[in-house]
């Protein structure tokens, strides 16, 4: 029988854990990348699917995501204004890691 001890590297500048805390990391942008999923969702859909988020919070939670690439945004030079936003390839590969934590939560609900 082998002994297979698991190394973990430091959690320096150029640890992946970090490194996905960093794109991940906002109270919201689970919650976000949750109810947006593999859809193109509104604006006002997101602001009734996220309960408890303040328009300034989910306004600055979008553009961080839009920013990191893991969500596009696409507004329609329209009246009224109507922007639309979907997962990136980028962010696609985190549905994975969401549909993880929820199923943990589901588990352990208090």
């Amino acid at each position: 029988m082998t002994n297979k001890t698991r190394v973990n590297t430091p959690c320096d500048d150029r640890c992946p854990v970090r490194a996905s805390l960093t794109l991940l990391s906002g109270k919201w942008t689970l919650m976000i990348l949750f109810q947006i999923n593999e859809n193109v969702v509104r604006y006002g859909e997101l602001k009734r699917a996220v309960t408890g988020i303040s328009e300034k919070m989910l306004i600055q939670e979008l553009n961080m995501l839009v920013e990191n690439k893991l969500v596009s945004k696409k507004v329609y030079q329209q009246i009224p204004p109507k922007v639309e936003y979907r997962l990136t390839k980028l962010g696609l590969k985190t549905l994975p890691i969401v549909d993880k934590l929820a199923e943990f939560g589901l588990e352990n609900l208090v």
